[in-house]
């Protein structure tokens, strides 16, 4: 894959959330709530930027998107309306099988966490987000991952 990657995610999309209430404790509970977004193509294909809304939880989200000839790497870029900074990026590349995969290090709660976003079951009308955190310093494996935070999209009205 290259840059034109994020082609699916142009348009308009409904967005079912379900989040976990401490993204680093697998058993505090989720929650669900509704968004839409809408994104839109820039540098034919090479930069995609969106805003998603949650009007349950009163906050919006703005995601840039920009592919690096270079290196055949995106990073993800993420802020929301709450604290107005970016947070840090995550870098990574869909393989083979269509996932996409991004990684980066950031704090939750005070403490330093690696992030993982993965993008998986896209079509035309859906799509999978997910966000996992494990604690810095680990390898990484499998089992240290917390999946906190997953997005479905699918085409239609907005919630």
């Amino acid at each position: 894959m290259s840059g034109g990657d994020f082609d699916f995610l142009d348009g308009r999309w409904t967005v079912r959330n379900r989040r976990l209430a401490d993204f680093l404790d697998p058993d505090s509970g989720w929650e669900e709530f509704d968004g839409h977004t809408t994104g839109r193509l820039f540098w034919g294909g090479r930069a995609h930027a969106d805003e998603i809304v949650f009007p349950s939880k009163g906050f919006s989200g703005l995601t840039l998107r920009l592919y690096e000839p270079e290196t055949g790497e995106w990073t993800l870029n993420w802020s929301n309306s709450r604290t107005g900074r970016l947070d840090p990026p995550v870098r990574g590349r869909f393989g083979a099988d269509g996932t996409g995969l991004f990684l980066g290090d950031d704090h939750y709660a005070g403490r330093p966490v690696r992030v993982r976003f993965r993008w998986t079951g896209i079509g035309p009308d859906t799509a999978r987000w997910e966000q996992s955190f494990a604690p810095a310093g680990t390898e990484g494996t499998e089992e240290e991952w917390v999946v906190n935070w997953v997005m479905e999209f699918s085409r239609g009205e907005r919630s």
